[in-house]
């Protein structure tokens, strides 16, 4: 009596779970990457090296003490100026002996 009613649900399941599985391939899996790239990168931060908070300061690492680092940021009649920030918001993170690239 009811023919052909159930093919289109099945289609519509089927467009849904492969426009699902185009997204995370697409976008999920590449950010999950990158991200984990990211840690892999900051975990190596070492005294010495130039870093750019994500608040736009810029200093060299002076201490490294597990999720916090210790950043000079200037010096003010011979003192040190060092602030503590979270490793999670340094933005960019220059290797000591490494230049900043060529700028034009």
């Amino acid at each position: 009596m009811n023919s052909g009613g159930g093919g289109v649900d099945l289609a519509f399941f089927a467009m849904m779970g492969a426009i699902f599985l185009i997204f995370y391939v697409l976008v999920i899996r590449p950010q999950q990457r990158r991200q984990k790239e990211r840690e892999e990168f900051l975990k190596t931060a070492a005294k010495g090296d130039e870093v750019v908070t994500q608040g736009g300061i810029h200093g060299r690492v002076a201490a490294v003490d597990g999720d916090v680092v210790e950043i000079e940021v200037a010096r003010v009649r011979g003192e040190k100026v060092k602030i503590r920030v979270s490793l999670s918001r340094i933005d960019q993170l220059i290797k000591a002996g490494q230049g900043k690239g060529d700028e034009a």
